[in-house]
């Protein structure tokens, strides 16, 4: 008997050898060992509690930043709903967001709060678990900036709460969570008070922004690349030539030459290996070294 047969009870849902490309924006990747959908916060806690220590745990939320591989993932994938989407605003130009919860919509709300600062969020695609995960921004702000603290369970299932600083966020990443393998469960920010229709006038900026320049209704992860220290990541891609040009059925965008796309017929390993080609031109021709942004996770398919 594996370890899949003697899961914890649990309230919410339990999917086995579920494939995971539905759930991931590239609508690629392999299955899943497990899939479990909590049913709320006590029944993650108690899954993870009752979890073998041994079994690996990953935090998938809608998939935005994520590139699945072709032969699955081992252990268990875990997929927050609604339970965990929570927005409310908490006075003093404070809001709370589950971390299931769409950065768009937090940046809705906060600004029918009259909560400015937060707009940024409605130019990244994804939920605030992944937020808080990897420091993620966009237009000269990130989650740090905003942050008062973030609510996670650890891998043994105890709550904690972590201070902005305890995260020790840098550029798109936080050391901590890495470290802790913390499952977000929410997070309290804290903008500046201002007029609802100045935030949504700035909010419809950025999204009219997005919509020129981004390859936002394809199958994508937004960016692929971060950006190096005095180098932007879409002029290297561009210049090395890369721009529009097919490999398998992976592409970056010619709109916008840091987003990788699935034309339709993508593999996972059309896309990563689109990806590393590219990192390799871009290090010979320029001398520059292109990190992943998108998280990459599971195994090569099986040959």
């Amino acid at each position: 008997m594996s370890w899949k047969d003697k899961l914890p009870p649990v309230r919410g849902k339990v999917l086995k050898d579920e494939p995971l490309g539905p759930f991931t924006w590239f609508r690629v990747g392999g299955p899943a060992d497990v899939i479990f959908l909590p049913e709320d916060e006590d029944d993650l806690a108690a899954f993870l509690k009752g979890l073998p220590a041994d079994v690996p745990v990953t935090v998938l939320g809608v998939g935005s930043n994520t590139l699945v591989r072709d032969g699955g993932v081992d252990g268990v994938v875990i997929r927050l709903g609604k339970a965990f989407a929570k927005v409310e605003p908490r006075g003093d130009n404070r809001i709370y967001a589950g971390a299931a919860a769409l950065d768009a919509v937090v940046a809705r709300e906060a600004g029918k709060a009259g909560i400015a600062g937060l707009e940024f969020y409605r130019g990244v695609p994804g939920t605030i678990g992944g937020a808080l995960v990897m420091n993620a921004g966009c237009y000269g702000s990130e989650t740090k900036d905003v942050l008062v603290e973030a609510y996670a369970l650890t891998r043994g299932g105890e709550r904690i709460t972590l201070s902005n600083a305890d995260l020790e966020y840098a550029y798109r990443k936080s050391a901590r969570a890495a470290a802790q393998q913390l499952i977000f469960l929410g997070a309290l920010y804290e903008g500046a008070a201002d007029e609802p229709a100045a935030v949504e006038a700035r909010m419809a900026e950025i999204t009219a922004r997005r919509e020129q320049t981004q390859p936002i209704r394809e199958k994508t992860g937004g960016s692929t690349f971060k950006n190096p220290p005095g180098h932007s990541s879409w002029k290297l891609v561009d210049e090395a030539g890369w721009r529009g040009k097919l490999f398998g059925g992976a592409m970056f965008s010619p709109l916008h030459a840091n987003f990788l796309i699935n034309t339709g017929e993508a593999t996972a390993a059309d896309l990563e290996g689109l990806g590393e080609a590219v990192r390799a031109d871009v290090k010979a021709k320029f001398g520059v070294d292109l990190d992943w942004e998108i998280k990459r996770i599971g195994r090569p398919p099986q040959a």
